[in-house]
């Protein structure tokens, strides 16, 4: 994504508040605020809008018992908030810290009062810890993972009071009605007291145990918290005369973010057991954080508070997911649970922690992110090659790998984190993973696992660290073997993943791409089935295949079910290669996205040409695919080198080494077309392309 800078006053009625997604003082928009509120027709009449990746981070990284500056982008300095975190390898507490109380922290895996810690400070950019050698926030040699969560309204708040005694309210800036509320006695002991708006305003959970939802009116004083004040009772737990408390105070679907305000990216409901694998709950979004507790049922006293999250392992699908549970001190586990979704997510497990028989479950869910428009393509793309030294990238987490091994000539290898990308932890604390999923775009395959030659996502012990994601391949980047590496982030408008399970009916699959898709490549991960290509020049009545040469496969609604996409959903009908019953898929969606990529077609002239797809540094990848004939899948790239004399060429249909052959050069507004080649360049051919910026 692109991350926003300061801008300065560029309109006389700017907007009357920060709206939190920058930083800048009131009144003032960022360039990108401007482009996207224009953009949206929202500009000036409206305040900045909000975006979930400014108030909200997961962050895993390696505790080193000394400094260590953790930068996720989130202002805790002036904008306040809490950061929660503890390893994920070794038993440890749940540490809590936050702008109100500094750096006292407190656990939520145990009663005890605060306690004081120096080492801990929040910044403009996250936070820092110094001096923590004996911190669960920064345990040495330890993986560790952090939540970090900035006061917004309609998003979080922290509060704090001093206990009366007596019923009372409680101020907040939620600015909304509070759909879970966390409050915690910080100058001595006492349990951690939950409300939740599933549970009525007599009951209460207690964060720090597994027990079921109790009845006491002493807590919230019978009072259903309102948009401004939320009550507490009498109870020494939330309100003892003289005691100091500090409260959590999370949103529910209040909306206040994206471009037009109405956008949720946080809810607190609750649903029902079903004991079925594929229980469903609708968010209206994809979550990329989920935390649940069984609140009633038979063994709803024995189930803890499971938090899973999209950067430690939250795959759709069968995979192990990695769980924490907020109120023990237990090492991260990994069982098959829980799976994301573009509107929500999937009970996969089918027993009394996530899906008992008439259980109730309330939960926490919060959206993934970005939701801001890339305007830069570094943000959310980045080549690299081995062969020029260069291993580094300039954006944090991403989300698909694409990686060809020249030496091997193994063919091409896509890994993507919502199929389920392992970061070394719990399974191997050596950081060599064990099973990472792939498919190979060069084969019709289903979709296998390894763990060598293969990209993961994510941070390791130990190997070859990219940036910030891992090549899982001890010694190869040493030795030379490693090749080519093509690494995106989801973002709208540029590329989105969907993962489904095929029904055999023709039906429609939701996404979060935001614009209607220009390109899609469809995967059958369960069988051995060709990959489908939709092509919005192509139309929705053919498909290409990418693991082979073929020309669009002519009239057939069975792929896209003669339906072109909306920017919600695509349409697939009943071929097997898209929708066979039970089968599981990935989509990779694309589309034109302003000075970042470009989907597009081109007739061939036998003649040098260039191809304007609106860049301003010229683009740094390109596909090339002819469709009036049968034709190869062309990939270039600038790691590798797309000038004159250097422009080896890779195919994604073929595990055959690259070729060096003057065929396609970068040029300021896009690509330049040197070659006359029948694949790329002939007299009155037509060609389809991608190209990233």
């Amino acid at each position: 994504m692109s991350r926003r800078y300061k801008g300065a006053v560029i309109s006389a009625t700017p907007p009357t508040t920060t709206g939190g997604s920058s930083g800048t003082a009131p009144g003032e928009w960022t360039l990108q605020q401007q482009m996207q509120a224009q953009g949206g027709s929202v500009w000036p009449s409206q305040p900045p809008p909000n975006y979930i990746e400014d108030v909200f981070s997961t962050w895993i990284y390696f505790g080193n018992g000394a400094t260590q500056t953790i930068t996720n982008n989130i202002d805790l300095a002036t904008k306040g908030g809490m950061v929660w975190g503890r390893p994920r390898d070794v038993a440890s507490d749940f540490s809590v810290f936050d702008s109100i109380r500094g750096s006292n922290w407190i656990f939520t895996d145990g009663i005890n009062a605060q306690q004081t810690n120096t080492g801990f400070a929040m910044t403009t950019t996250g936070f820092s810890m110094t001096n923590m050698s004996t911190s669960a926030m920064n345990y040495n040699g330890s993986g560790c993972v952090s939540w970090t969560f900035r006061k917004q309204p309609k998003f979080f708040d922290v509060v704090s009071w001093t206990g009366t005694g007596s019923n009372r309210t409680i101020a907040h800036n939620l600015g909304s009605v509070p759909g879970c509320i966390w409050v915690k006695r910080t100058d001595a002991n006492g349990a951690w007291q939950v409300y939740h708006s599933s549970l009525a305003n007599t009951e209460y959970l207690v964060l720090n145990t597994t027990a079921a939802k109790a009845t006491g009116t002493t807590r919230w004083n019978s009072t259903t918290p309102t948009s401004t004040v939320f009550s507490v009772g009498t109870d020494a737990t939330v309100n003892a005369s003289g005691g100091t408390y500090v409260a959590y105070v999370f949103a529910s679907n209040a909306g206040g973010f994206g471009l037009t305000g109405t956008d949720n990216v946080i809810s607190c409901g609750s649903y029902t057991g079903n004991a079925t694998a594929g229980n469903a709950v609708t968010l209206g979004y994809e979550p990329q954080w989920i935390m649940i507790k069984q609140a009633a049922g038979t063994d709803a006293g024995t189930n803890s508070w499971s938090i899973y999250d999209i950067m430690r392992g939250m795959p759709n699908g069968s995979a192990n997911d990695n769980r924490l549970e907020a109120d023990n001190s237990n090492a991260e586990v990994g069982y098959p649970e829980i799976s994301p979704t573009a509107t929500g997510f999937v009970c996969e497990a089918t027993g009394g922690r996530l899906n008992a028989s008439g259980g109730t479950y309330i939960y926490i869910a919060i959206r993934k992110g970005p939701m801001t428009i890339p305007t830069v393509g570094t943000n959310v793309f980045t080549p690299l090659s081995t062969s020029n030294g260069t291993l580094n990238g300039s954006f944090a987490y991403p989300d698909l790998l694409m990686n060809f091994n020249l030496a091997a000539t193994a063919g091409w290898q896509f890994v993507d984190r919502l199929r389920g990308i392992l970061d070394g932890f719990p399974s191997n604390t050596s950081g060599a993973v064990t099973t990472n999923p792939y498919i190979k775009s060069n084969t019709s395959a289903a979709e296998a696992t390894s763990n060598t030659r293969v990209g993961g996502l994510g941070v390791a012990r130990t190997g070859n660290v990219v940036g910030s994601w891992v090549v899982y391949d001890p010694g190869a980047i040493a030795n030379g073997n490693y090749d080519t590496l093509y690494i995106l982030k989801r973002a709208p408008s540029f590329f989105d993943e969907v993962c489904y399970t095929g029904t055999g009916s023709a039906t429609t699959i939701t996404h979060n791409l935001t614009v209607v898709p220009e390109l899609m490549i469809v995967k059958d991960r369960s069988s051995a089935t060709n990959w489908y290509v939709y092509n919005k020049d192509v139309g929705n009545q053919s498909a290409l295949l990418l693991n082979a040469t073929n020309a669009p496969s002519g009239a057939s609604p069975v792929n896209w079910n003669s339906t072109t996409p909306t920017s919600t959903v695509f349409s697939i009908g009943t071929t097997g290669g898209v929708n066979t019953s039970g089968d599981t898929y990935v989509a990779y969606l694309f589309a034109t996205c302003a000075g970042v990529s470009k989907v597009g077609s081109y007739t061939g002239t036998g003649a040098t040409q260039t191809i304007d797809c609106g860049f301003t540094g010229g683009a740094r990848w390109v596909m090339v695919k002819r469709t009036d004939s049968t034709g190869d899948w062309y990939v270039w790239d600038t790691a590798r080198g797309m000038v004159s004399g250097t422009d080896p060429s890779l195919l994604f249909n073929s595990a055959s080494a690259e070729v060096n052959a003057n065929s396609v050069y970068t040029t300021g507004v896009g690509f330049q077309i040197v070659s006359t080649a029948a694949g790329i360049n002939a007299s009155g051919g037509t060609y389809i392309f991608l190209a990233i910026a």
